[in-house]
């Protein structure tokens, strides 16, 4: 079996994932001893072993609809969204462009019209599905396009000044708050509507509902300090129909 918890995990936080894998082991009853550092998402989301793991909400309904099975979403426990649910925060650098964003209150983002976005992947909900809909919302244009890999190196693009903006997922960007010098070159200008949250998954023959039961059982065994520190609250049963109800966006 394999449990793995890749999307929000870096050294930071490790040692507290570490400890809610095995607290879900122990509430399930079956499991791994250690949980897996995986190269590959791909393989691993389909891989017939899989346990538990968590993946991104345009994958899950563009590609892996079907081949996995839903298991729920996280309570984040944050102030922007509603429980189970999740948001992209647009950030540019704190200097004379920012200036004249929040000079635009009315419609922030009309200052980056035809600006550089960096965005982590093509398949990114956050990174850019959420973006493209929310620009495409305001009539502002998306310039040029910078594929990065990762939030965190998007938004070190911007803060260098190799991009304009970006769009990180909310969870990601108060990650680098906390962690990253980096982070204090940028400011958020805005933020995109909320959508579900990045969805746990497991094989899709397994059946989730102790799977479900146990996850949120090991999420509750956390003290507050570790929740916090995950920003884990809780889980939220979320239809598959929830998902699929947002709109995919074209190629970037």
């Amino acid at each position: 079996m394999i449990v793995a918890l890749p999307m929000y995990d870096r050294p930071e936080v490790a040692a507290v994932h570490d400890r809610l894998c095995q607290l879900f082991v122990e509430a399930y009853g079956d499991g791994p001893q250690r949980r897996t550092d995986p190269k590959d998402l791909w393989a691993l989301w389909q891989n017939p072993e899989l346990l538990l793991s968590q993946t991104c909400g345009y994958p899950l309904r563009r590609y892996l609809k079907g081949k996995v099975a839903l298991i729920g979403a996280p309570d984040h426990g944050i102030s922007e969204v509603p429980a189970g649910h999740y948001c992209s925060v647009i950030v540019t650098h704190t200097s004379h462009i920012a200036a004249q964003i929040a000079a635009q209150s009315d419609n922030p983002i009309a200052a980056l019209d035809g600006a550089r976005m960096a965005y982590n992947e093509a398949l990114s909900q956050s990174g850019w599905a959420a973006p493209w809909q929310h620009f495409k919302q305001a009539s502002v244009r998306i310039g040029p396009r910078l594929q990065s890999g990762s939030h965190r190196i998007s938004a070190q693009m911007v803060a260098r000044g190799d991009a304009d903006f970006a769009a990180l997922d909310v969870i990601s960007w108060k990650l680098m708050q906390r962690h990253d010098a980096f982070a204090s070159a940028l400011v958020a200008v805005a933020q995109t509507a909320p959508t579900p949250a990045l969805p746990f998954i497991s094989a899709a023959y397994r059946d989730v509902s102790p799977i479900f039961f146990a996850l949120d059982k090991a999420i509750a065994a956390l003290s507050p300090s570790e929740q916090a520190e995950l920003m884990l609250k809780g889980l939220v049963n979320i239809a598959q129909s929830s998902y699929d109800a947002v709109p995919n966006p074209p190629s970037p």
